[in-house]
């Protein structure tokens, strides 16, 4: 998490979340309006149903990388662990910050996990 919050310092808000209970194992915000905690139980849901439509759609072989989520001044990134098991939830303003950036800083961090 240090390193996310070094590498991004404006930030919003940052989880890192157990895949299979919701539970943050932790978090940060910069934002009193953003609860992380809270956002990463609800983002548990929204990777468990991607991962129900894969299997619908028979995408066997695939995995999920990432999900992003573009709100109208923010950016919501998922990024999952190679292994699934936990995820990283970011939230940055999209105007401080390149989306390129943040995907690249999540994908170091998320090797981390496993």
């Amino acid at each position: 998490m240090a390193a996310i919050l070094a590498d991004l310092p404006q930030l919003m808000a940052v989880a890192v979340v157990d895949a299979v209970s919701g539970m943050s194992l932790a978090s940060h915000s910069n934002s009193p309006s953003i609860n992380p905690d809270t956002a990463a139980a609800y983002n548990t849901e929204v990777v468990k149903q991607k991962q129900k439509a894969m299997t619908a759609l028979k995408l066997s072989g695939e995995t999920i990388e990432d999900i992003l989520i573009t709100l109208t001044n923010q950016l919501h990134l998922i990024k999952l662990s190679t292994s699934g098991t936990k995820f990283i939830y970011l939230v940055v303003n999209m105007r401080d910050t390149n989306l390129a950036v943040a995907r690249e800083v999540l994908r170091a961090n998320a090797e981390c996990l496993n």
